[in-house]
């Protein structure tokens, strides 16, 4: 059973969660931008959790299934097509065979992601069916999706309940997606870095009380972040460092740039902060000509964060559960 792509949008790709541990080999994680919104995207379609789906940016593909299938779309708001009917997010939908699903532009936000119940089943490549862009790792060499491309879907057994349909049939139940969607662009959390003393001082209060906006130039290795220029008291000489998603570094043009979900393993870049990872979902929301501001954060503050939000998911994956198992 396949999906064929029939328009790929602005920006789609495959991903899951990553290939983390292979630093070492000079291999970044990769992986989805927005990690909750992709795990609640499989959940809705009973998956076991670490499928990969379609990432969409800005604008989403157009697909055809070749077979009835379930799916589910979650993260920014946009507009959704089954052969001509609108399809919600956060819930889940069973499509037949010969569907064609059209995904518009997103109102807000810049991130959504395309689920279907047995995950896209291509090659794994160092345990992680992602595609990295950046290092040309995953699908057809780590590039975007294209108009003709075959997506295999992997084999999984009948939801309890759902038999075989041939008309669309969408849950009659939903996820609020409030907890998991920044609508209002708060700031984000920033843990000093190992070089934010070396900051002057206008610029170390720039960095939490100014406002900076996510440049066009940005992908999903970094955000940069335009704004009144951050200067060091005097210059550095570095060694390259260790570096990973949210690590917030300061070039020569003195505008921050934020690694994400593709950041290089290591850089050479002064590093000024990083941003708490139970903020990096939110970041990866913001699109270019958003703003993007700072607030201080403690590493107990930070972990804590983390910690309540693990909880909050995954107390939402185990009822989302319970109510596919229930026949829901």
């Amino acid at each position: 059973m396949n999906v064929r792509i029939l328009q790929p949008g602005l920006l789609s790709s495959l991903q899951d969660a990553g290939r983390p541990g292979h630093a070492a080999l000079g291999v970044g994680r990769a992986g989805a931008m927005d990690i909750p919104a992709w795990r609640l995207a499989n959940a809705l379609v009973g998956n076991r959790g670490g499928e990969a789906a379609i990432e969409c940016t800005l604008l989403g593909p157009s697909v055809v299934f070749e077979e009835a299938a379930t799916i589910a779309l979650t993260g920014a708001p946009l507009r959704a097509q089954l052969d001509g009917r609108a399809v919600p997010l956060w819930t889940r939908c069973h499509v037949p065979a010969g569907s064609v699903l059209r995904l518009g532009g997103m109102t807000v936000g810049c991130r959504s992601y395309l689920a279907v119940r047995g995950g896209f089943d291509v090659a794994p490549i160092l345990g992680s069916r992602s595609s990295d862009l950046h290092a040309r790792l995953g699908y057809q060499q780590g590039r975007p999706l294209r108009a003709g491309d075959e997506l295999p879907i992997g084999v999984a057994d009948p939801l309890p309940g759902r038999h075989a349909i041939k008309t669309p049939y969408i849950a009659p139940w939903s996820l609020d997606p409030q907890p998991w969607f920044d609508f209002t662009e708060a700031p984000l959390a920033l843990l000093r870095g190992s070089h934010w003393s070396r900051l002057d001082r206008d610029s170390q209060r720039g960095l939490f009380a100014g406002k900076f906006v996510l440049s066009k130039d940005s992908n999903r290795t970094a955000g940069r972040l335009d704004g009144q220029p951050l200067h060091l008291e005097t210059a550095l000489e570095l060694v390259s460092e260790a570096t990973l998603p949210g690590t917030l570094q300061l070039p020569p043009s003195g505008q921050p740039i934020a690694l994400l979900a593709e950041a290089p393993v290591t850089g050479g870049y002064p590093r000024i902060g990083q941003v708490a990872a139970t903020d990096l979902p939110r970041l990866a929301q913001r699109r270019p000509g958003d703003t993007v501001c700072f607030r201080e954060s403690t590493l107990e503050q930070a972990s804590a964060r983390l910690a309540a939000r693990q909880r909050r998911l995954n107390l939402l994956l185990e009822r989302i559960a319970q109510r596919l198992q229930n026949g829901e």
